[in-house]
């Protein structure tokens, strides 16, 4: 059987300039926590938050652990990347991504910090945000903006502000834009995308039906901003036990089948080839996050 890399289903957006609360979210059921630099750190408080965002990646982490900083247009965005390149780290979120050139220049960046610090080269991801019109419309070429960018996101709320969107329960206004990053990601040959923060807390019901649609769009998991949020997000990208059944059945049979010259095949009188196959593999691998 081929390698099976672990899926990341919920990323949890924590306020890095508060310290207790840093250090605590790495272990309230995400898969991986993104400690923020940008919209929930006010500007006077922004350079002190470095540091607690250091101390918070240097602490017992149960996840994986990413930190949103400044964009790149901002006087932030230089020494939140000269901060927070410290071992542990497993990502930098680069919000508001509109060129390929911003991605090239903090990778640049990233590159020089991980040499000069002794982490091992290449390590640390770039997770670009798309969230304007401008990066949208960009998505294929960030999209393929280097060995760094293993996968972007989508931020809707801005994208609606930038587009002046009334955002609506069934989000079909979204619709174009997700469609967009799903068919950029899968033509640069990354991992599927990471979609937007559902901003209302409490309506969970919501949250679940945000999901379940982006998943069957092709997404591979959401973006949260409260620990409630977790377990739905993660419980709707997650397999149930009746799918991963039958993506064990597949891959054996597939398997057997292959080893004899073919790759052609029924399973319960299901037609089987090899995207079918590799979507039984992706259906394994999220089961076992």
């Amino acid at each position: 059987m081929k390698e099976l890399a672990m899926t990341i289903r919920s990323y949890l957006f924590a306020p890095a300039n508060h310290p207790r609360r840093a250090e605590k979210v790495f272990n309230v059921g995400a898969d991986a926590i993104i400690l923020d630099l940008e919209d929930s750190v006010a500007i006077s408080e922004k350079v002190t938050a470095r540091q607690a965002a250091v101390s918070a990646l240097k602490g017992k982490k149960n996840c994986h652990a990413y930190v949103r900083i400044n964009d790149f247009s901002t006087d932030f965005c230089f020494g939140d990347l000269s901060s927070v390149i410290v071992g542990g780290l497993d990502g930098v979120v680069l919000p508001k991504v509109e060129s390929v050139s911003q991605v090239i220049a903090v990778s640049w960046m990233i590159t020089a910090l991980e040499k000069e610090r002794d982490i091992t080269p290449n390590s640390i991801q770039i997770m670009p945000i798309l969230e304007t019109a401008r990066g949208i419309t960009s998505a294929a070429a960030i999209a393929k903006a280097g060995l760094r960018v293993k996968k972007v996101c989508f931020g809707a709320a801005d994208y609606a502000q930038d587009l002046n969107l009334q955002l609506t329960p069934d989000e079909g206004e979204l619709t174009s834009a997700r469609d967009n990053i799903v068919l950029a990601s899968r033509v640069a040959g990354i991992e599927p995308p990471v979609d937007s923060v559902w901003l209302e807390i409490n309506d969970g019901n919501g949250l679940q039906s945000s999901a379940a649609r982006v998943r069957n769009m092709g997404f591979q998991g959401k973006l949260a901003i409260h620990p409630s949020q977790i377990p739905i997000i993660n419980n709707v990208f997650t397999p149930s036990k009746e799918e991963v059944e039958f993506a064990n059945k597949i891959v054996t049979a597939f398997e057997k089948a292959e080893a004899s010259g073919s790759a052609s095949i029924q399973v319960d009188g299901h037609f089987v080839d090899y995207p079918i196959y590799e979507r039984a593999l992706r259906t394994i691998a999220t089961s076992e996050t």
